[in-house]
């Protein structure tokens, strides 16, 4: 492709003055009434930013390169045109059930949370949608999928394993959307998503979405975009102005008391905490619930059935404390949660940004803290020269100690991380306990002297 996209340097972005922004209504954009009446009944009137730019590009047949934070409503931006799209085709032509919309995301969680959206957005319309992850039997899936559905939303995992049996065809497709492509290409999914593009046809209207624009982002956009409009809201570097945030400066053993120090003395009634490790979050759950602290995790070794009832407990107030990792809290969307804490600094400042902006939604304020010890001082600072702002240390807490500035180096990546390895062990629907029991099934017996 000659025009190939330049995201830093290019001048045909898209930006609507934030004066019309605030004035704008969803009615204004040419939608359909049973949108409109679907979105009213939600209590929704005014778009967001990201949707009021994006939903008359789609709705014109454009490919759209968005870039936007996960808290800005980019899953609306695509959905709404889609099922409009997609509603009035089906009327016209009343064809069978093909899949025509194919959403591609990186966890099981995003994927359920947009396809609840798709619920919500199109009753009464006739919009089949499914959700496709793995973690669970394939079975009902497959059932699903032969009573045909118009929308497909999968992770590229379970997506090639059904392709590969023949379970799924994807010949029809006439829209594609990539739904947080940066964080697909962390999570080794670049390979998968070709083999996808492969299959499906070169005619057709594609939406690529993605918080940050790196080059193998912007590379994989070169090829499967053509002349996209590009259209760039809230930059990564931005938080929301109603997050408060700090830090304490911690030592590593004292941050469970820390934590535990927190909920009780703020009085927190929900908070969601941040673990980089999988391990680490089931060591804050036992630390917390041996306090008599109602809490629980979700990450990749635990079972969808479990992700899904401990995401319920939390948001119906039986659990305080829901423990996550960041590949599992993609997907979470909780408008009144009001407490976020970085358990651990990531070691991508990116990434604090996405964790922080869980909190703070609906217009409501939100409190993100931030543990720091000496290891991660070096990761603070990156966070803090991302998002342009110093984080207001909080001194004379039970925990405290001094970190030694003139003595700054980042740790070697968490636990000897392992780029290979993490793609491997992120991979959706498989588990550790899955592979295992695959890799001793492949095995060939050993032979035996007779």
């Amino acid at each position: 492709m000659t025009n190939e996209i330049n995201w830093v340097q290019s001048r045909r972005r898209i930006f609507i003055p934030s004066k019309y922004m605030k004035k704008m209504l969803f009615k204004e954009l040419d939608l359909i009434e049973p949108i409109l009446k679907n979105l009213s009944a939600l209590g929704y009137e005014k778009p967001t930013p990201i949707q009021a730019q994006s939903i008359p590009l789609v709705l014109d047949g454009h490919d759209v390169l968005g870039c936007a934070q996960t808290w800005t409503g980019k899953t609306w931006a695509f959905s709404i045109p889609v099922i409009q799209i997609l509603s009035v085709k089906k009327e016209l032509s009343h064809r069978s059930n093909e899949i025509k919309a194919l959403i591609l995301t990186p966890t099981r969680e995003l994927a359920l949370q947009i396809d609840e959206n798709f619920r919500e957005y199109s009753k009464w319309m006739w919009i089949s949608h499914f959700a496709l992850f793995g973690g669970i039997k394939q079975h009902s899936q497959v059932r699903k999928l032969e009573k045909g559905v118009d929308v497909l939303i999968a992770t590229p995992g379970r997506l090639l394993d059904l392709m590969q049996q023949g379970y799924i065809s994807l010949k029809h497709i006439e829209t594609l959307i990539l739904d947080e492509a940066d964080n697909m290409l962390n999570m080794g999914f670049i390979n998968d998503i070709k083999k996808v593009l492969k299959v499906i046809p070169e005619k057709r209207q594609t939406l690529f979405f993605s918080a940050t624009m790196p080059k193998e982002i912007l590379s994989l956009a070169n090829t499967i975009l053509k002349n996209p409009k590009k259209v760039e809201v809230a930059p990564v570097s931005s938080t929301v102005d109603k997050i408060k945030q700090e830090v304490y400066h911690v030592w590593t053993g004292g941050k469970l008391g820390l934590l535990e120090n927190l909920i009780h003395t703020k009085n927190i009634k929900s908070v969601l905490v941040f673990s980089r490790t999988k391990h680490g979050s089931d060591k804050i759950v036992r630390a917390l619930v041996a306090h008599d602290i109602t809490a629980e995790a979700i990450h990749g070794n635990k079972s969808q059935n479990a992700r899904v009832r401990a995401l319920n407990n939390f948001k119906a107030g039986a659990t305080k404390v829901l423990v996550a990792t960041d590949i599992a809290a993609r997907g979470i969307d909780i408008d009144s949660l009001a407490f976020v804490v970085n358990y651990d600094i990531p070691n991508e400042p990116e990434t604090y940004v996405h964790r922080i902006g869980r909190t703070g939604r609906a217009g409501k304020n939100g409190l993100a803290m931030t543990f720091c010890n000496q290891e991660e001082y070096a990761y603070l600072l990156d966070v803090e020269k991302l998002i342009s702002k110093k984080l207001k240390v909080i001194e004379d807490h039970p925990f405290e100690i001094t970190i030694d500035k003139n003595n700054v180096s980042k740790p070697k990546r968490w636990g000897g991380w392992n780029r290979k390895k993490v793609l491997i062990n992120s991979r959706s629907g498989n588990t550790g306990r899955n592979r295992n029991m695959r890799r001793q099934k492949n095995k060939r017996p050993k032979k035996t002297s007779s």
